[in-house]
């Protein structure tokens, strides 16, 4: 049984459903099954039950998926081991500097459990670069927001978050219980400089051309709106600076954080970070 197929066993196995199991994979979803369907005549068992209601195990689907991560757990632990024999024991990480989040901390926490011979060295970058380096080769991976250019990248999406509307507390809308894009059309938003990802950009802005002041970080942003009256998009988790409130935006995707590194690179570091992110921002 080769690793690669387990590791799309332990996807479907997991997520129970393979639709689900493609996306965490970065696959289309018939490749996936045929390859689970072989794995199936490799054991000599069914693996999952298939049926209108869904997906689940089979009493040896259980007892291989025990195995399997047992087996994909070791593999990993030499592919570290051997990295470490050769020096690869810095992993440069960048973060979005937008927020302290509780994620983050467990991330780093089980990162450090696991690898503490690794020296991880933290990049945070504003919010003019939402691939904290990436691009540039500044760092090996980033934690951070979609959506931008992921040219040449590999991003993992990890949690969604909800948005609001970042306004003054005495704003004639600040006691809505919602807002839309629309209702804040005749509004002076703030604006990153013009360099900026346009698609990072267009979220930020609801998806239209706005006027206003250039910001560069998440203080720059509370602050253009305190002094100027001016709105923009926040996190509606995010604790708004006194003087200010957060009202949710309604027709708005939210804001995905993620993972993502540069495509090809095989830096078994960067795979044990996203499985450990993975499960940090699954908790």
């Amino acid at each position: 049984m080769e690793l690669r197929t387990l590791r799309y066993f332990v996807a479907v196995a997991e997520e129970l459903h393979f639709g689900r199991a493609a996306v965490r994979l970065h696959m289309s979803q018939p490749p996936l099954s045929r390859a689970i369907k072989n794995l199936e005549a490799e054991a000599g068992a069914l693996l999952f039950h298939r049926s209108s209601a869904g997906v689940t195990l089979t009493p040896a689907g259980a007892v291989l998926l025990d195995e399997a991560r047992a087996l994909l757990d070791r593999a990993e632990r030499a592919r570290l081991r051997v990295a470490a024999a050769v020096g690869a024991t810095i992993l440069s990480v960048g973060i979005l500097g937008d927020s302290a989040d509780p994620a983050a901390a467990r991330l780093a926490g089980a990162y450090h459990r696991r690898h503490p011979g690794v020296e991880v060295r933290i990049r945070e970058t504003d919010l003019t670069d939402p691939t904290c380096g990436l691009h540039t080769g500044a760092v090996d991976v980033a934690l951070t927001r979609g959506p931008f250019d992921d040219t040449g990248l590999t991003v993992h999406h990890l949690r969604a978050d909800p948005v609001g509307a970042l306004l003054r507390a005495d704003d004639p809308l600040a006691h809505r219980d919602s807002l839309r894009p629309a209702d804040l059309a005749d509004r002076r938003w703030f604006l990153f400089p013009q360099h900026t990802d346009p698609l990072w950009q267009s979220y930020w802005n609801a998806g239209e051309p706005r006027e206003g002041p250039v910001v560069r970080t998440v203080q720059e942003c509370q602050q253009a709106v305190l002094w100027n009256g001016t709105i923009g998009m926040t996190l509606l988790g995010h604790d708004p600076a006194d003087g200010l409130t957060v009202v949710p935006l309604t027709d708005m995707p939210p804001s995905r954080v993620v993972v993502a590194w540069r495509r090809g690179d095989t830096n078994p570091l960067i795979r044990s970070f996203v499985q450990t992110a993975t499960t940090a921002y699954q908790s």
